[in-house]
């Protein structure tokens, strides 16, 4: 048991007579890599091509409402079931068969947009579909990055260079997960930021974060930081390669696809992240609160159980935990008495994100709520911080 789980609370029965319901459930994922193909099926049968958007049909329609039929699953693995679980090579041969579906429909991808019977909009729905696949693909990568097995960390870089997001594999596991639910983090969504403004921020936020990083350790060294040893450099260096193969085999006008699914699946992920971490803050330690950030806490990430989503993400919506122990499989992450939980899955809360006004109205008496009406408590956008604090004043209890 990890010193977080030591001072956090599982639910209730959640643990009695576990058995891994979502065992079988978890290949449902590899669908996600297939849609591409699902897609051109669909339009060979009936001419449709709205079929070509299939990608964004399944995670913005399809998704959220088998979120809201299926309900939500509490269940843990108990304590005694945990290294057994972590051992069983099954769930990862699940992630590692994502990657080859994952290139076989980018490769096919790039050789249909070629053809003179694609119309425009027939190409750039197939290129928001494969964008929708890189999203989840650096899910995926997520999951691997984080592992101790070097073979998974390359992994997670191949899984990364579709997208051209390979700097991800290190802010996110050397920099955010040091700074999450401060306002010093680039992937820790403000209460009053909308995701338009949060996504610039995040995207170059992160890319300054990675190549920050990297420096140092090269400085160490006595040795250039320019050097394909960088983890920066050798991740951009793949997914150069990987699109230069791409524009060798089927030429020039294949550019605009290949920017349009990286800009989408780039997104996918930032949306992702804009909701994990909204309004939460650590505080900061001493009698002045000047002090040290407290330590990362099950209440310093937003949770949902909802099944279909889950079983998609590899229990990413776990997110609590995954900040507790970063190395712990997605099959053994638990829920946390302690986690705000979402109205609903990230697929459906996606939907929310894209429409401020409505995401404002839901999320933020929540996070008001989750610090015991003491708005000032939460990590806020500094330019709407006055705002902010006028329509949610501190009600101090008599």
């Amino acid at each position: 048991m990890t010193a977080l789980e030591a001072g956090s609370t599982v639910p209730q029965d959640s643990t009695e007579q576990w058995k891994d319901k979502k065992r079988y459930l978890w290949l449902l994922g590899l669908v996600v890599p297939s849609l591409a193909f699902v897609a051109w099926g669909l339009h060979s049968l009936t001419g449709w091509s709205v079929f070509w958007y299939v990608g964004p049909i399944v995670i913005l329609g399809i998704v959220p409402a088998i979120d809201l039929v299926a309900g939500l699953d509490r269940t843990n693995p108990p304590d005694e079931l945990i290294e057994a679980l972590e051992g069983d090579r099954y769930y990862r041969w699940i992630t590692y068969l994502f990657l080859p579906i994952q290139y076989a429909a980018f490769v096919w991808a790039c050789w249909m947009v070629t053809q003179p019977s694609m119309s425009v909009v027939d190409k750039v729905g197939l290129a928001v579909s494969i964008g929708c696949i890189a999203g989840i693909g650096i899910n995926t990568a997520h999951e691997l990055g984080h592992k101790k097995e070097q073979h998974e960390r390359w992994l997670a870089k191949i899984a990364l260079a579709q997208s051209f997001y390979g700097h991800f594999y290190i802010e996110h596991n050397r920099g955010h997960h040091v700074r999450v639910a401060t306002p010093e983090d680039p992937a820790s969504a403000r209460v009053g930021e909308s995701l338009y403004a949060f996504w610039p921020r995040t995207v170059l936020g992160s890319l300054r974060s990675a190549w920050n990083l990297e420096k140092p350790r090269f400085k160490r060294r006595n040795r250039s930081h320019w050097s394909i040893r960088n983890d920066v450099l050798n991740a951009w260096l793949m997914s150069a390669v990987l699109w230069g193969a791409m524009v060798a085999l089927f030429g020039v006008g294949i550019v605009p696809f290949l920017l349009i699914q990286a800009v989408v699946g780039l997104s996918l992920l930032e949306v992702v992240n804009y909701m994990e971490h909204y309004g939460m803050r650590r505080q900061r330690t001493g009698p002045d609160g000047t002090g040290r950030y407290e330590r990362v806490l099950p209440s310093h990430s937003w949770n949902s159980n909802n099944i279909a989503t889950n079983v998609l993400l590899y229990h990413l919506q776990r997110h609590s935990d995954h900040h507790a122990n970063p190395t712990r499989r997605y099959q053994t992450l638990r829920d946390y008495e302690e986690s705000p939980v979402l109205p609903t899955g990230y697929a459906g809360m996606i939907l929310l994100a894209l429409v401020p006004p409505l995401w404002r109205r839901v999320m933020d008496p929540r996070v008001l709520e989750h610090f015991d009406g003491d708005m000032s408590r939460a990590n806020i956008h500094p330019p709407k911080r006055d705002r902010v604090l006028a329509t949610y004043p501190r009600v101090v209890s008599r």
